[in-house]
């Protein structure tokens, strides 16, 4: 089993920042993918980004240039510095992980074995 605590979220003005953390607890990650996805009301959950162990990345291209995912290893933290935030960022924002695969990155809610319980953010206008 993992356990994912996210925070970090919180109110923010339309072009501020904010940045996101994610706790993983319970085993060794070194064979996984930490993801960020974001799901907004009455919308479906989206990809956000992922960050595999040797850090490569990957970003969904609504929020390319504009969010950075980290992740420190030996502290199993994750993290995502969002910054020239819009009022369409507005949601709650989930971390999760993901086993490694061959190729390519996990992009869709499917591929996640493990998620924490979210952090919201909202950006007012």
């Amino acid at each position: 089993q993992v356990q994912l605590v996210e925070s970090g979220g919180g109110l923010v003005q339309a072009g501020g920042s904010l940045r996101l953390s994610c706790a993983a607890s319970g085993r060794d990650l070194s064979a996984y993918f930490m993801g960020w996805f974001r799901q907004a009301p009455g919308k479906e959950r989206e990809f956000v980004a992922v960050i595999t162990w040797s850090k490569a990345t990957y970003y969904a291209d609504s929020i390319k240039g504009r969010f950075t995912i980290s992740r420190d290893n030996a502290k199993t933290t994750a993290w995502l510095q969002m910054n020239s935030l819009k009022a369409e960022d507005t949601a709650l924002y989930y971390c999760a992980v993901a086993p490694a695969r061959r190729t390519g990155f996990p992009t869709t809610g499917a591929d996640y074995d493990y998620w924490g319980q979210g952090t919201q953010v909202t950006v007012s206008s």
